[in-house]
């Protein structure tokens, strides 16, 4: 895993196509009460070049099935993986994308999201990082809308962006390299932590995904996961990456008491 060395190096200077080829990597397991509407999302994009790789862990389900009937040939493996970030780590060594997302099994990608993004991504040539707001939907059925603009101060903090459905210039992973595959819950947070404060990130300010909730981030440990990336990669201070925990901890349960109550 490669250490952040400072100031980003600037994205090359030639022009891609107006059109750049999107690769979205969808890491899968067992997931055939959700797989087609996830695939058929992304198949309804509007923008006109797009691959959809789907990285399957071994699904004992009908989830090949699914693949077989409505994935394109040649754009899926099913193998047994490490856990998801080992599935996205596989499926950025398959991209081609000049940009690239993760959208999950169980998420929809909303219409024109693509487009949109890729509209920012041309006023804003030099981001390396495109993020927008999500529709995240409880296990009860409650849903709330999560993401915020990056910028550092709050990012040293929480992950205060949406990571599904963000895009990332493939010239981050190129920089500073694939997910850890031995973090269990926060290695996509862990990966932008080494950027630091010099990534160029840019917002877009709509709902580009609706998301299930219940996953790896929604857990209680990932806060402590996430304290130790904050130390170890964002160089946060021991003493204020545990009050933070500790907070946002209380804030859980706080939450979770007042959407039992209601």
């Amino acid at each position: 895993m490669p250490e952040s060395s400072g100031a980003i190096v600037p994205l090359p200077a030639a022009v891609e196509s107006s059109q750049p080829l999107v690769t979205i990597i969808t890491a899968t397991f067992n997931a055939a009460a959700t797989l087609q509407a996830c695939l058929e999302s992304v198949r309804s994009q509007d923008y006109p070049n797009i691959e959809h790789l789907i990285i399957d862990g071994g699904s004992t389900d009908s989830t090949i099935a699914i693949l077989q009937a409505y994935a394109t040939p040649g754009t899926w493996v099913s193998e047994p993986d490490g856990g998801i970030y080992d599935a996205w780590n596989k499926g950025l060594a398959m991209a081609r994308g000049e940009w690239i997302a993760f959208v999950g099994a169980d998420d929809v990608l909303l219409p024109g999201a693509v487009s949109a993004y890729m509209r920012l991504a041309q006023a804003q040539p030099q981001a390396m990082y495109l993020s927008s707001r999500v529709q995240w939907i409880g296990s009860d059925g409650r849903d709330r809308v999560i993401g915020r603009e990056w910028s550092w101060p709050r990012f040293q903090r929480y992950m205060c962006t949406a990571h599904v459905g963000s895009m990332h210039h493939r010239y981050l992973f190129e920089q500073f390299g694939h997910y850890d595959a031995l973090l269990r819950i926060v290695a996509d947070y862990e990966l932008l932590l080494r950027a630091g404060k010099h990534l160029r990130a840019a917002f877009l300010p709509q709902v580009t995904v609706r998301m299930q909730g219940g996953g790896n981030s929604d857990r209680l440990d990932a806060l402590d996961e996430a304290t130790l990336v904050k130390i170890k990669t964002g160089k946060r201070q021991g003493w204020i990456a545990a009050w933070e925990r500790f907070v946002a901890r209380l804030s859980f349960r706080l939450r979770r008491l007042f959407t039992r109550r209601n």
